[in-house]
């Protein structure tokens, strides 16, 4: 879950809102969007403990077909994305550190093959790699805030609510800007799409589902407050590389190059957790329908080599071709309407199978779904209408993979037919 968003997103929040209390209640509320999936998400992967995430869950609760469109997102857009967007921002990152070195486009290229290459090399090394630099990154996140509270020259800004808070947050500028933060929260169902790699997954997911975003709910709270604290809003809007300004603000222009390059490692450990992750689901489609049997093959050290190339060929052409908000705005109402179905499943499948057994029950039924799908609809409305274009091309990409799902199931039928 720690990974570019927090380090990025308060630049295009900036732009529409300019209230501590506001910016600060877009954490928590995004935080508590999270916290509701995960609860939700808890109860899916362990009634139906299989890799794939939502297209395990759609597929089981509604028709495969459905579920296929969602693992269509996850294959095509849904992990390669955001890599794309990580690797930019380490590109930015790197420059803020070394003005003079390559430019961003070659670092996010570079940053990216080469931590694809350590993937294909097997899931040893990759697992132990993203293990430690997680824990870099929790690390360096509270020193920060620690610091920055401790020793930054504090802003004139509240965070008490004021009389244009209201406006605020049930405006379109707020909805807009929790979409930055929902990113920044993405990765809170990540364990859901590699629940068959994990021991005792029935047990293991809800537990790493939940504390997982309790906690990252608190450094994320923490330290966009110290950003906001520390540093002048006026510096930060529209900016990409916010935590490299607030660094250099508060620890000077040599810490400040400190605080981004450490920055550049979590990103590469961010960008890790999506490679690692997102070929899997490709893999387990794969297993289930003959047209996209190749990427159900493993090599001799339990590695999806094609669908990690096939997620490395989409990352590579997002890099040369887009923007970082453009692609940020294109897939977010896709993955948002994904979350959605699913949680909405967990009522729709007490309904349609009571008996089903469930070893984890989502605490706060039904309240907590409802909570989760009223937030995401606020967010999907808003979306439909100030981001028109780019959510309705990802319902378009939603689309082909119903084209793509026909084909391969005609294909079967003709392989079974005599």
């Amino acid at each position: 879950m720690v990974g570019i968003g927090v380090f990025t997103s308060l630049g295009f929040q900036l732009k529409g809102i300019d209230s501590g209390f506001s910016l600060i209640m877009l954490w928590l509320v995004g935080g508590a969007v999270a916290l509701c999936g995960a609860l939700c998400y808890g109860e899916l992967a362990a009634a139906m403990p299989r890799s794939g995430g939502e297209y395990n869950f759609l597929s089981r609760i509604y028709n495969p077909s459905l579920g296929f469109m969602a693992g269509w997102l996850s294959a095509t857009v849904g992990f390669a994305a955001p890599i794309a967007l990580a690797a930019m921002a380490f590109g930015a990152y790197f420059k803020g550190v070394f003005p003079d070195g390559p430019s961003q486009l070659i670092l996010a290229l570079g940053v990216t093959w080469a931590v694809t290459l350590m993937h294909m090399s097997g899931l040893r090394l990759s697992a132990t790699f993203h293990n430690v630099s997680t824990i870099f990154k929790v690390l360096l996140i509270l020193v920060f805030i620690v610091f920055g509270f401790a020793f930054a020259v504090p802003e004139p800004v509240s965070f008490m609510p004021g009389p244009v808070d209201l406006k605020h947050l049930t405006g379109a500028p707020f909805a807009i800007s929790l979409v930055f933060v929902m990113y920044s929260y993405s990765g809170w169902n990540a364990s859901t799409y590699i629940v068959g790699e994990m021991h005792d997954p029935q047990r293991t997911a809800p537990i790493s589902l939940l504390a997982a975003t309790a906690v990252v709910l608190v450094l994320y709270v923490g330290l966009n407050a110290v950003f906001i604290y520390s540093t002048p809003m006026s510096q930060m809007v529209g900016e990409l590389d916010v935590a490299l300004i607030v660094g250099k603000h508060v620890f000077g222009e040599t810490g400040g190059r400190i605080v981004g390059g450490l920055i550049c490692f979590g990103l590469i450990s961010a960008i890790s957790a999506m490679v690692w992750i997102g070929p899997r689901v490709t893999q387990v489609m794969g297993e289930d329908l003959t047209l996209l049997r190749v990427f159900s093959h493993e090599t001799k050290r339990g590695v999806p080599a094609a669908a990690i190339i096939l997620q490395l060929a989409i990352v590579t052409l997002l890099i040369l071709t887009q923007s970082f908000e453009s692609v940020l705005e294109f897939i977010q109402f896709a993955l948002t309407l994904s979350s959605f179905l699913a949680v909405l499943g967990v009522i729709v499948l007490r309904f349609k199978q009571p008996d089903l057994p469930r070893p984890y029950r989502t605490w706060g039924y039904p309240f907590t779904p409802l909570v989760f799908l009223a937030l995401t609809a606020f967010m999907l409305i808003y979306l439909l209408i100030e981001r028109p274009v780019q959510s309705l091309s990802g319902l378009a990409l939603l689309a082909t993979g119903l084209i793509v799902y026909w084909l391969s199931s005609y294909k079967t039928a003709k392989v079974i037919t005599p």
